[in-house]
């Protein structure tokens, strides 16, 4: 006689990794290195680089696990987003509280081990993570604050390695690129939902002014972010190798516009996770390898 066993059920910990979609660290972690490994040269702070490290994935973890406890009932009424481990009860809401708590617990000891101003300054960092998801019930400029968020980074990185604003000009312009570039491809992704966001009353550029208009709004908001690279690697006085890694992302940039059309959004994702997760990895590879050799 054989018994029928169901589907197991995955690890608890797995699923949460895959709620907050742990791999999308990606985006935003490059160019916290970067901001740290100029603060840092000549000499790099490998210890300073871990708690960044941790820092970074912490906060970020808290904010994706408090954006989909939010947003569980919005992804629910979604058929794209139906499928997400609070909607489907692969994660429940109190593992997914739980976790969030562990990870802002992880991002504010990191920010006391690093300096007294990062731990000073951490919960003005939270606001921005918390206020996403409720952004969108409010305004149709939820990825301005989606962008704020991202800004955070690089200047953070150069909190911790530093303790203090001075001489941070340089990372401040690659904050706001970074923040530009992410609530960029923020609108892109947002364009697959626009019909349905309109009908259960989910605000965006795409579902206020149309799929047409976001991606041409996206596509000036990457202008100005290379436009910013470009500054940032001048007044940072990176080399060579910068401008190359520069050029590869701006050909990126450029095959991401070109891919997701109004009337053909089947590349989406191919644009969010593919050309995005290669940008940040080029920029910061090469820039790490112009200022090794410098």
């Amino acid at each position: 006689m054989s018994i029928a066993l169901g589907p197991r059920r995955p690890w608890p910990v797995t699923a949460f990794l895959r709620l907050v979609t742990i791999e999308h660290s990606v985006f935003a972690l490059p160019f916290a290195y970067l901001a740290a490994l100029v603060a840092m040269r000549p000499q790099v702070d490998w210890v300073g680089l871990v708690l960044i490290t941790v820092a970074m994935v912490g906060a970020r973890t808290f904010a994706m696990a408090v954006n989909r406890i939010i947003d569980r009932h919005i992804d629910a009424r979604n058929p794209r987003t139906a499928g997400r481990e609070l909607v489907t009860g692969a994660v429940s809401v109190r593992a997914a509280w739980t976790g969030a708590g562990v990870a802002l617990a992880v991002f504010l000891l990191a920010a006391a081990a690093l300096n007294p101003l990062c731990l000073l300054l951490a919960p003005f960092a939270v606001v921005p993570l918390i206020g996403y998801p409720y952004a969108k019930r409010f305004t149709d400029l939820p990825h301005v604050v989606l962008a704020v968020g991202q800004l955070i980074g690089p200047v953070g990185a150069w909190l911790a390695v530093t303790g203090t604003l001075a001489g941070s000009g340089p990372v401040w312009i690659l904050g706001v690129a970074v923040g530009l570039w992410i609530g960029g491809f923020d609108l892109i992704y947002a364009c697959q939902d626009a019909e349905i966001d309109r009908r259960i009353g989910v605000r965006s550029v795409p579902a206020r002014f149309g799929v047409a208009t976001a991606l041409h709004v996206s596509t000036v908001s990457h202008i100005v972010t290379f436009l910013l690279f470009v500054w940032f690697g001048a007044v940072a006085g990176l080399g060579r190798l910068w401008w190359i890694g520069l050029m590869l992302a701006g050909a990126a940039l450029v095959y991401e516009h070109l891919i997701v059309r109004p009337d053909d959004l089947s590349k989406v994702n191919r644009a969010f996770f593919t050309a995005n997760g290669f940008i940040g990895l080029a920029l910061f590879f090469f820039a790490g390898l112009d200022l090794a050799i410098a």
